[in-house]
């Protein structure tokens, strides 16, 4: 039996598409990760086939501020991505035609506005539909042909690690059209990384293997081991030789370690985009480094099909790869700072915070308490925070605690219960984290 799309979802998705026809221009804004960057690619190439004209701007999160950036636009329609659910209320009173497609945890629900997004139908945001898989719903409510868009999905999708416990909700009904239309082939997972294998074991991050990431010798010496020479490919390799280097690599991460479910995510199924010829985690990786890297204009572009910015997305992604693991490497030698119920490092000296704070906290954290990542030299300063499911089944949920702990010390935060995120005064800072160690401290029961 097909999975389906609720049909109040739909009745509001095609709403959503009849408002922005009736418009000429469109003002779109996203979020500058993965998804973001998809949703908006997605979400642009619809526009340009339905003849629209659009502007688009990534944030890195949506703050009082950035309200009134989206508040003044001159546009009098607004498409808001991967952002907006802790904002509904005041998107309901503008003027303005506004539509959002969002995935995050729900604060409000719309009175005016067109407002999407799974947790209004039941189907948890966090796991089973994300922002790119609204703005794809939405793109094929506006018109059937822009179906090919869900291989761009399938970057958000991924880029959000919907995928690491196999599809669910409406990730699964976009896969089975994806598959039936010819443009996603579904494909059995390996820890392996795709690609050149000096290179990918390198540069490898999800997971990150202490002494191979970031270790050209440890490379050389796994893959003397594991008896593969120079110059391979993992698509080249023997079916023994994949169980092989697939043994050895788990065998590092066990010493590590890692948690079974983090071994299990690790080797998660695959997707392979036909008309792109990459692994989703490839077109995931390339949107991610363009938007991170401050020219999210080019990763809109290899979204929408413009082989020139994704060749140049693959070069900076490499690039940028390159420094993330080498970040990953130096917070491994520093530690992070343990407190009861949390831990946390500072990236003052760095970036990458985000990421660095969804790989530590996979693995070489501690796996009993979530991860908080921030850059203390920014004001106010921007947080990241992770868990993993063991801690939410515990009864963790990082989009109530980091909410009220960022509110505590005079800032604002959000997002999931897994993955969220926050900005409070850099003089707060303190207050933030002995709120959010208590907060923690009371939902696992500990104090």
């Amino acid at each position: 039996m097909e999975a389906q799309v609720p049909s109040k979802l739909f009745t509001t998705l095609s709403s959503a598409a009849d408002c922005v026809r009736g418009h000429d221009f469109i003002q779109v804004y996203s979020h500058y990760d993965a998804d973001g960057v998809a949703a908006a690619a997605i979400v642009a190439k619809a526009l340009i086939r339905a003849g629209k004209e659009f502007r688009v701007m990534l944030f890195t999160t949506l703050n009082d501020y950035n309200m009134g950036v989206i508040r003044d636009t001159k546009a009098e329609c607004i498409i808001v991505t991967d952002l907006g659910a802790s904002y509904i209320d005041q998107f309901d009173a503008m003027d303005t035609d506004v539509v959002v497609l969002d995935h995050h945890t729900i604060i409000f629900e719309a009175k005016r506005i067109h407002y999407a997004n799974p947790h209004l139908y039941g189907i948890d945001g966090m796991v089973a539909g994300c922002g790119s898989t609204m703005a794809l719903l939405f793109a094929v409510a506006l018109d059937e042909r822009n179906w090919d868009l869900v291989q761009v999905a399938f970057g958000g999708i991924v880029g959000d690690r919907q995928h690491i416990y196999g599809l669910s909700g409406l990730n699964v009904y976009l896969l089975e059209q994806g598959v039936k239309r010819g443009f996603i082939e579904e494909r059995t997972g390996s820890i392996i990384p795709a690609g050149m294998l000096e290179t990918g074991l390198y540069l490898m991050t999800d997971p990150f293997i202490c002494g191979i990431s970031g270790n050209k010798e440890g490379v050389a010496k796994l893959l003397e081991s594991s008896g593969i020479g120079h110059g391979r490919t993992y698509e080249s390799l023997s079916e023994e030789e994949s169980r092989k280097l697939s043994s050895l690599l788990v065998l590092e991460l066990v010493k590590q370690g890692v948690t079974q479910s983090t071994l299990e995510e690790a080797m998660c199924k695959r997707y392979h985009l036909k008309d792109f010829d990459v692994d989703a985690t490839v077109m995931s990786a390339v949107l991610n480094a363009c938007g991170r890297s401050g020219v999210g204009g080019m990763g809109i572009g290899a979204g929408m099909g413009d082989s020139k910015c994704f060749d140049q997305g693959m070069r900076l992604n490499e690039e940028s790869s390159d420094v993330l693991v080498q970040n990953v490497v130096a917070l491994v030698n520093r530690g992070l700072n343990q407190m009861k119920n949390i831990q946390w490092f500072d990236t003052a000296d760095s970036g990458f915070t985000g990421m660095l704070c969804g790989i530590a906290m996979q693995s070489f954290a501690d796996h009993r308490k979530p991860t908080i990542g921030f850059n203390s030299s920014n004001d106010p300063v921007n947080i990241s925070s992770r868990g993993m499911m063991n801690q939410i089944d515990a009864g963790v949920d990082l989009a109530v605690a980091m909410r009220e702990a960022c509110a505590a010390a005079g800032g604002s935060g959000g997002g999931h219960r897994i993955a969220a995120g926050g900005a409070v005064p850099a003089d707060k800072l303190q207050l933030f984290l002995d709120t959010l160690d208590r907060i923690i401290g009371e939902q696992l029961g500990t104090k």
